[in-house]
């Protein structure tokens, strides 16, 4: 995956500048979008690689030695002047992603050229890769010039990337250069739905984008009261308790409290614009950051910031000083007040000698009391000592560190000039003879120059290798695609000319049936008509890869599906069919024009592009209106994984294989009967219509492995369907998951066991549906007694396989992939809804059954039955669906439980009757 980060420019004016953003290539539109980091689910645009032209600039080798910006930067030029400029962290980076753009160009619009794209298919065809609808693919219809191809590889210029470019890089930090801005206002929209993006994910971690001012260290976003308040609050306690301990400044922060300043005004957005380039990273220290900066007012608010710091210590030994002197006036006034009452109290009865020790003794407590108070306070001195001599300690280990290791570095340094010298020495004393030559005196400087000069003609040399690349590419893809128009004209030329002709043949038509013929046999209409019959059915010979622009292919034997479209057999039908495929393709022509849809299906992929895809209404709505034949692939195969994950998580590696393994080992009991369906399972499909189609193998080894997985089932007619249209667009692996999905995640129980009791359930339910939802119908089935169930079994059980047109097939098992089992119920009441009032008109039982058996296939416009089956339905609720499959499920089995009393009763009797003795069941004559 092409992905990195890049520098693009951006802005205008005093904004304008480089800023940082993520880059993803997607294949499916030769698009190069750009995030503005890796976890961003909102691109903020996009560049179309497939239409642009590459292009850089080869600095000086001083300038490029010298770091020079511009030297890593190069443009792209987009159709109608537009020139992006993007800059690499490396030049081997900028190198690398100029090769692959280049490459991806190159794949892309060769792409374009494949023969005969039916105009259903997707634009990029190099991006199926999964299922048999993948192998389809037609190749490239111009041949590619080896002239060309050769040259490109021999001016290709070998490069790798660094750890900037690919997938790994996401986990990295996004690289920060000097005057870089992270902020759009272009795109604020977008940066706002990003930011709320990530805030709903409910992580933990603070992701408030905060951004800094240089001249006044403050928030632009004002701090809330109580946050504040709490803050300072706080601070305040921290202080108090820890007494006399000072707040150091580090060197490898800048410890600003922003919580304990009051918010200030918004500052004016030219204030903003003039300090945006001077941003402060609080991972540098402040000398370091003054001196890259350079910004003067900043550092003398940091040395006025330090100086208050330091007033404010004195300031709080002072204080707590105070506050000890008044603890030793409150103690001298309470000595003195036991003094006054002892005197005032006990001088008359106690004898004076008596008093007089008794005050010396009092006098000693209080002096040994101050004693150990000012042993604690020096005690305490001694600790805090104790504890910045530490401090101070540890400063100087790390400082000698660095020093020893600088010491290592420099001798290491010294030894290599050392070496260096004494090979110059030897060198040009071994040479001193030979160096008679005016080149002998070649000053240090002229040899500098000779060094730049070697690099300026290396990097011209890359330069001209690079941009003859480019006009040889671009010279390539101009006549491919003035060779694709010049083909599409004569194609639309031919059209023109066909229809020109058909409506001649039928105006003819039109002019001999207006005059009546006597003799029907006779008559010149219907030889008209037979020619035009003919015409119509007649078979479109193969015609040469270079002859396939110029023959319009209205119907093509086989639909983009693999379905053939016109029967071999009847030709009545083969006309109806004909018929229904035009109006098909008349509906599909139509609905390309509205590109809403497809459009939605890409803005939607674009921005999964960052994360992964989750269940959702948007994209629910999206799979409703149908998945894009180009992403149906890649979305099956989500949505499959969506519901078997914890069988998938609970399975050993290579479950699938193993399964397989042991199928073709050991003999099955329903291997005789998968290898007998293979061929019926879809033989008006080309992957399944021969028994070396490239299908049948692979529908035979998903049946197999499956009847290993769930030996209750084994094998039940129907499931050859299911996998069938599954391996249309996934691999044998994923269609086994799917097959288990739909059997054991979708259905209930025993609904493709022998009994087929899940499967009766649902007929059962269906009907008390369709009596809700279509009253009227159900009671005209009711009227003439027919049961619609004979039709609508077969639809539940391989989910309208063979029953709907290939385009309403597909939309439907995108919705049920998704979804699950109710869709089949909303669809099948959308078909009776869809032509309720021509089934109403039918007024006997023998046409109403009749008419059942193939109005599916008369249904050929997918957006108005989408359109009844998930709108006019509703509401369409699962519990109702679950609650009446329970009920009926009750009287099935208790049917089940009489029809098995009725047998056993029914073979008692007949071994018991001599005359019954010779009849048998079919179960038993097929045992």
């Amino acid at each position: 995956k092409l992905c990195g980060y890049l520098q693009k420019l951006s802005g205008k004016g005093p904004l304008r500048g480089f800023r940082s953003r993520w880059f993803v290539f997607d294949p499916r539109r030769c698009y190069l979008y750009y995030f503005k980091g890796p976890q961003e689910p909102v691109p903020l645009g996009h560049l179309d690689i497939a239409s642009a032209c590459f292009s850089y600039h080869q600095p000086e080798a001083g300038a490029a030695a010298a770091g020079d910006e511009p030297a890593l930067a190069f443009e792209v030029h987009s159709p109608g002047g537009a020139v992006t400029v993007l800059k690499a962290a490396t030049r081997q980076d900028m190198t690398y992603w100029l090769q692959e753009l280049q490459q991806k160009r190159w794949e892309y619009c060769n792409n374009l050229d494949a023969a005969k794209r039916d105009s259903r298919t997707s634009p990029t065809p190099s991006d199926f890769s999964k299922g048999l609808v993948a192998k389809d693919n037609p190749g490239t219809i111009l041949s590619q010039n080896a002239s060309a191809e050769r040259a490109r590889n021999i001016l290709a210029v070998e490069t790798s990337p660094t750890d900037l470019v690919g997938e790994q890089a996401a986990s990295q930090p996004a690289p920060v250069q000097a005057g870089a801005i992270n902020f759009s206002l272009k795109q604020w929209s977008t940066e706002i739905k990003n930011s709320m993006s990530s805030l709903r994910k409910g992580s933990n971690e603070n992701r408030k984008s905060v951004f800094y001012t240089t001249e006044e260290w403050e928030l632009l976003d004002p701090i809330p009261k109580d946050l504040e308040d709490s803050v300072a609050l706080e601070e305040k306690r921290k202080h108090l308790a820890e007494g006399n301990k000072g707040r150091r400044l580090t060197s490898s922060a800048f410890p600003f409290d922003f919580g304990r300043i009051p918010h200030k005004a918004r500052r004016p957005l030219k204030d903003m614009i003039g300090s945006s380039k001077n941003r402060y990273s609080s991972d540098s220290s402040p000398t370091e950051w003054c001196s890259g900066n350079g910004n003067r007012l900043v550092c003398e608010l940091q040395l006025k910031y330090q100086s208050q710091q330091e007033e404010l210590e004195k300031l709080k030994k002072d204080l707590l000083s105070q506050k000890e002197l008044v603890r030793l006036l409150q103690q001298t006034v309470r000595s003195s007040q036991y003094d006054k009452y002892f005197a005032s109290h006990l001088c008359e009865r106690v004898p004076k000698d008596i008093l007089e020790l008794l005050h010396q003794k009092d006098d000693q407590i209080l002096g040994l009391n101050n004693q150990l108070e000012k042993l604690n306070l020096e005690k305490d001195s001694l600790q805090q000592e104790v504890k910045n001599l530490k401090c101070k300690a540890g400063e100087l280990n790390e400082q000698l560190g660095m020093l020893m290791e600088t010491i290592q570095a420099k001798d290491e340094v010294i030894m290599k000039l050392s070496r260096q010298l004494s090979e110059c020495e030897d060198s040009t004393s071994s040479q001193s003879g030979a160096l008679n030559s005016p080149m002998a005196t070649c000053t240090n400087k002229e040899l500098q120059e000779l060094d730049r000069l070697r690099d300026n003609l290396q990097g011209y040399k890359t330069q001209n290798k690079f941009l003859n690349k480019e006009i040889l590419e671009l010279s390539a893809l101009r006549r491919n695609a003035e060779a694709r128009e010049r083909e599409w004209q004569a194609k639309y030329t031919s059209l023109e000319a066909k229809l020109c002709q058909t409506e001649s043949k039928y105006l003819i038509l039109l002019q001999e049936m207006k005059t009546p013929v006597c003799s029907e046999d006779q008559s010149p209409a219907r030889e008209v008509i037979t020619q035009l019959l003919e015409d119509a059915l007649k078979a479109e010979p193969s015609e040469q890869p270079e002859q396939a622009f110029f023959k319009p292919h209205l119907v093509s034997e086989y639909d983009i599906y693999g379905f053939q479209t016109v029967p071999e057999d009847d030709e009545e039908e083969k006309l109806v069919a004909k018929s229904r495929a035009l109006d098909l393709r008349s509906l599909s022509l139509s609905e390309n024009r509205e590109i809403s849809t497809g459009v939605k299906w890409e803005n939607y992929l674009a921005s999964t592009m960052n994360r992964e895809m989750m269940r959702c209404v948007e994209l629910k709505n999206l799979i409703r209106s149908g998945i894009p034949h180009e992403h149906r692939s890649k979305m099956w195969k989500w949505c499959v994984n969506l519901h078997v994950k914890k069988f998938k998580d609970s399975a050993v590696p290579g479950y699938f294989q193993n399964l397989l393994q042991k199928a073709l080992e050991k003999p099955n009991p329903a291997s005789k009967q998968i290898e007998l369906d293979l061929l019926r399972t879809l033989p008006n499909n080309k992957h399944y219509s021969s028994p070396t189609s490239e299908g049948i193998q692979k529908l035979r080894n998903v049946l197999l492995a499956f009847s290993w997985r769930n030996p209750d089932i084994g094998y039940c007619q129907g499931l050859n369907r299911l996998v069938a249209i599954a391996l249309l667009y996934l691999e044998q692996e994923d269609a086994f998951w799917c097959l288990v999905t739909i059997v054991e995640v979708f259905m209930p129980r025993d609904y493709y066991t022998k009994t087929l009791l899940g499967s009766q359930v649902d007929q059962r339910v269906f009907k008390d549906l369709l009596s809700e939802k279509l009253p009227r119908l159900h009671a005209h089935f009711e009227q003439y007694k027919v049961d619609y169930t004979l039709i609508t079994f077969n639809w539940f059980l391989v989910v309208f396989v063979d029953s709907v047109v290939s385009d309403i097939l597909f939309k439907i098992w995108d919705s049920f992939l998704y979804e699950g089992p109710k869709v089949i119920f909303r669809f099948a009441l959308a078909l009776f809804k869809y032509k309720e009032e021509e089934i109403l008109k039918l007024q006997d039982s023998m046409s109403i059954f009749k008419y059942l058996r193939y109005f599916t296939r008369t249904i050929l416009d997918a957006r108005k039955l989408t359109a009844i089956a998930f709108g006019d339905l509703n509401p369409f609720p699962l519990r109702q669906i679950r609650n009446r499959r329970a009920y009926h499920l009750e009287k099935v089995r208790l049917e089940l439980t009489e029809l098995e009393a009725i047998r056993d009763d029914f073979l008692r009797e007949r071994e018991t009757c001599v005359e019954k003795r010779d009849l048998i069941s079919d179960d038993e004559e097929d045992s």
